[in-house]
């Protein structure tokens, strides 16, 4: 049966200082260094391996995957990186903090930006400091101004489907090493999340989450590494 492991990045800098991030590209703190090795340590106990990997274009996520990798031997390991698989993107609240933000606009107002199903923040001021149209990382893609979590589905699933999926069918066992929002697209997606739930569903970081599919790729059970 084929096994897929999620794992969201570690803390990063601005987890940390409490500020949206989306894809605004910031590296890991030293805590979140040791939650990525740790969960290698954990998947090399629990006997995990895994034939090929997936991250996005975003540091946190890249070095997560790296580490834990590293702590399991398997640095040599195949890897893919798309930008399909970044955090939904923020928009014109990259770099606020989040308390602060609540102050100005309100609770509620901040809730429905981060916890709606389908309505964006407001979208990224071009030019401003957190415009990614330079960034090599990202010629030839339409950069979003910004993202619902519905929006961030529709681009993680094709990949999904494009990509990951038939390296499953091929029984290639696969880890993934994403963000808060790119995984909850997967996660509603396998385990059939109804909109009104997945936005509440809380992923920690570095935190192994363990996927048993059936040949078909349906999920038979969903469970944190470290509760096995």
């Amino acid at each position: 049966m084929p096994r897929l492991v999620l794992i969201r990045h570690g803390q990063s800098a601005w987890n940390l200082e409490n500020r949206f991030t989306g894809w605004w590209d910031v590296t890991l703190t030293p805590q979140g260094e040791a939650e990525a090795k740790a969960a290698g340590e954990l998947m090399a106990a629990k006997g995990l391996d895994f034939d090929r990997a997936f991250t996005s274009f975003q540091t946190r996520a890249i070095k997560t995957l790296n580490l834990a990798l590293e702590a399991m031997g398997r640095l040599w390991l195949p890897v893919a990186k798309d930008w399909r698989l970044n955090e939904r993107h923020y928009g014109g609240l990259t770099g606020l903090d989040k308390a602060e933000t609540a102050a100005k606009h309100g609770d509620e107002q901040v809730k429905v930006w981060r916890r709606s199903f389908d309505t964006p923040p407001p979208p990224l001021e071009a030019g401003g400091p957190y415009d990614l149209a330079q960034d090599r990382r990202y010629d030839g893609i339409a950069i979003p101004a910004t993202e619902s979590l519905k929006d961030t589905i529709a681009r993680v699933l094709p990949y999904w489907e494009e990509a990951i999926a038939p390296a499953l069918l091929r029984d290639e066992r696969v880890v993934i090493s994403a963000h808060g929002n790119s995984l909850r697209a997967l996660v509603k997606h396998l385990s059939a999340i109804p909109d009104d739930e997945i936005t509440g569903l809380e992923i920690p970081t570095g935190q192994p989450i363990v996927y048993e599919l059936d040949g078909e790729l349906n999920a038979l059970d969903r469970y944190y590494l470290s509760e096995r």
